[in-house]
């Protein structure tokens, strides 16, 4: 099977090179991609001296590095990992092996369940932000991943070739991750170790900024992916808030035959109205997304009937060349 490392790079020239190296040694049959993303030093110089195979994508942003790799780099298994060496290479063979044994068509690195994340993470807040994305998805998909954004995965190319890839930034591993919850993928677990950044070397992980980005997306998604539930707590809450405000109006009107207030009684039908309108929009979305669905299983299926036809191919290829 054909393996590609996929090494995401902004101005990465301290640790390249030893990211690079350290996967020879334990890969050495794979290809190394690295995607240069604008980096102001001589990442991409020391990433193709070290002999990997440098791209470079000019839309900033990790999202925009991995959609392009997932369109260009066509392989079997695929092993994604940040080009500033957190993450120890010699557990690679755990996340590749479910993969190539066709037990899970994506494996994540997880940082979190030994604790090596939190006591080797320094940065405010950034335990606290992991903690709250896992518990915020696991209750929405009802799982229990434990390393929503980590950055060390692996995938087949089934995965790879039907994950259409939204987001520009750091938010990818949460879309990722949402992603093959709703379409029913196998997912597995690796535990792994987490080592902080060499001295010298900066996260270009905005504590606030992109924290604020993976709450919208998942925001985003919730909406898109479980519509029905997502409109129909706003309807709920505006139907509370149309009951509270025209409670007193009800009572208003058994009592004396007559409406004096005649500005909450507005307000309380508006908020019906609107509880309906959220409520008929969760309905009519809710069919969208179960069709969306349909489709995107059918799609699955010519996806791999493609794959297994060029596996077929390449087997037939193979063994011809044997022979000869």
């Amino acid at each position: 099977m054909k393996t590609a490392v996929l090494i995401p790079c902004y101005n990465e020239e301290l640790t390249i090179a030893k990211v690079i190296q350290d996967f020879k040694r334990e890969l050495p049959d794979a290809e190394i991609y690295v995607y240069d993303n604008n980096s102001k030093d001589k990442t991409a110089e020391i990433a193709q001296a070290n002999g990997a195979i440098v791209r470079r994508e000019y839309r900033q942003g990790k999202g925009n590095v991995v959609r392009s790799m997932f369109m260009d780099i066509e392989a079997d298994c695929y092993v994604m990992v940040d080009g500033d060496d957190t993450y120890p290479v010699e557990f690679v063979h755990d996340l590749i092996r479910p993969i190539m044994n066709k037990e899970a068509n994506m494996v994540i690195g997880d940082r979190l369940s030994n604790g090596t994340y939190k006591s080797e993470n320094n940065r405010a807040f950034h335990n606290l932000g992991n903690q709250m994305v896992r518990v915020l998805i696991n209750k929405l998909f009802h799982n229990n991943i434990k390393d929503m954004m980590t950055g060390y995965r692996s995938f087949d190319k089934e995965f790879v070739k039907s994950m259409p890839v939204l987001s520009s930034g750091f938010e990818i591993e949460t879309e990722m991750t949402i992603h093959a919850l709703d379409k029913r993928f196998i997912l597995r677990e690796v535990p792994i170790v987490y080592r902080d950044r060499p001295e010298g070397s900066f996260s270009k992980l905005s504590t606030f900024n992109d924290g604020v980005k993976v709450l919208k997306t998942i925001f985003m998604l919730f909406k898109d992916y479980k519509p029905l539930i997502f409109f129909s707590m706003w309807s709920f809450v505006l139907a509370l808030l149309g009951l509270l405000v025209g409670l007193p109006v009800i009572m208003e009107f058994i009592r004396y035959r007559y409406i004096y207030k005649v500005p909450s009684a507005i307000l309380a039908v508006g908020l019906g109205v609107l509880s309906m309108l959220f409520l008929c929009c969760g309905l009519i979305l809710d069919t969208v997304v179960k069709q969306n669905k349909r489709i995107y299983e059918l799609n699955i299926h010519e996806i791999r009937r493609r794959l297994n036809s060029e596996n077929n191919e390449n087997q037939i290829k193979a063994s011809k060349s044997f022979i000869a």
